[in-house]
């Protein structure tokens, strides 16, 4: 049976709800995008979009880099009943025995709550850990969420860092294992028809889905039901 790829809006407040899922998002994540591309909204913001959205889609939070502190910082986002949480890894050098120690995080979540391994395709800006890699780890731990994103958010997308030969391969591996796997890094509709090949579970979106296609716009339901149209030619196996 085939679908087609659901889509992930990030909202940065319980104002951007409505039109989130009135365009026909399938999964609402919350950021603070003005501070970086998975910076944390304050846990408040949080608790505010997850009573906005009042049970009808599942709902993410982006946590930030991760650091050795990273569950600590998050606490109050914790108390929270989220369905996924992420943190990226920039500036976290692949040194020997890597990941130990974002195991350890995830060993920490409440009960319900799923750590998503992300991965920058704009790594070595970043500082951070191949996608290859992060995707090898993600399915050797049973990872049951993976984000394929872009670290810096300077006008680039994902295709000028990967191939959709790259990503197709890397979705594909992943979701072999049972992973839900979320395709994002500034993508417009219009880009789409380059990613013949790419079916994730979800398109995660932000910038092309707010007015004027800004970073730190709105979002605009005419935008996100754009999405949803282009998707709807999507077919995922």
């Amino acid at each position: 049976m085939s679908t087609t790829p659901g889509l992930l809006i990030s909202v940065r407040s319980a104002a951007e709800v409505e039109a989130a899922l009135d365009g026909g998002a399938d999964l609402i994540d919350v950021k603070e995008p003005t501070k970086g591309p998975l910076a944390p909204a304050e846990a408040e913001v949080v608790a505010a979009v997850i009573d906005a959205v009042d049970g009808q889609v599942s709902v993410s939070a982006a946590l930030g880099e991760w650091s050795p502190n990273a569950i600590t910082e998050a606490h109050w986002h914790l108390e929270l009943p989220l369905q996924y949480v992420k943190w990226g890894l920039a500036g976290y050098a692949p040194t020997p025995g890597w990941g130990e120690d974002l195991l350890d995080t995830r060993r920490e979540l409440p009960i319900g709550t799923e750590m998503v391994a992300v991965a920058y395709a704009d790594w070595e800006r970043a500082k951070s850990v191949p996608p290859a890699e992060v995707a090898k780890f993600a399915k050797r731990f049973r990872f049951k969420a993976f984000l394929l994103d872009t670290w810096g958010k300077d006008g680039k997308t994902l295709l000028d860092f990967m191939t959709a030969k790259e990503i197709a391969a890397l979705v594909d591996g992943l979701k072999r294992m049972g992973t839900i796997v979320s395709v994002a890094g500034s993508l417009r509709p219009e880009q789409v028809k380059q990613l013949k090949g790419v079916a994730p579970d979800y398109f995660a979106v932000r910038s092309s889905a707010c007015a004027a296609g800004k970073r730190d716009g709105v979002i605009d339901a005419a935008r996100v039901r754009k999405w949803k149209e282009v998707l709807a030619g999507v077919r995922v196996s």
